[in-house]
């Protein structure tokens, strides 16, 4: 099995996508290793601000306001560029690389600007056992069924 992958999209200002692991083989679960964010319109000469957040919960998050409380929240990722040069691009993601993924994730987006924004998430395959597994899943669920 191939180790690691990309899921990757364009998302409309404050929609959020279903990032799907419903199809992916028992045994294995998946770590969110890095999330980054781009423009997809005008990008030289457009001013962005942009921010996406990824949720193990079964309702979106604020992508404007993420809490690390939320043991739910497995990343959270900004973009910031001045289009007049006065800045360089910044760019920052928190990830957390120690959770387990094995359902379905929510990723949202917010963006100053009216148009969508494009993503890639890259995910790292991990072997378990049964036990682990099981762990894994119950955790994931008990998020998700808050």
């Amino acid at each position: 099995m191939n180790k690691e992958f990309l899921m990757r999209g364009q998302t409309a200002k404050g929609q959020t996508e279903t990032l799907n692991f419903s199809g992916y083989k028992p045994g294995y679960a998946y770590r969110l290793v890095e999330f980054q964010l781009s423009a997809s319109t005008n990008v030289a000469a457009l001013d962005a601000h942009m921010c996406a957040v990824i949720t193990a919960g079964k309702t979106a998050l604020d992508p404007q306001n993420p809490n690390f409380n939320d043991e739910g929240l497995i990343g959270s990722t900004q973009l910031k560029n001045d289009a007049n040069d006065i800045y360089p691009i910044s760019s920052y993601s928190v990830i957390n690389d120690t959770f387990l993924i094995t359902q379905n994730l929510l990723l949202t987006v917010y963006n100053n600007e009216a148009h969508p924004i494009n993503w890639q998430c890259r995910f790292v395959a991990e072997k378990m056992s049964g036990p682990e597994e099981a762990v894994a899943n119950y955790k994931q669920f008990t998020i998700s069924d808050d």
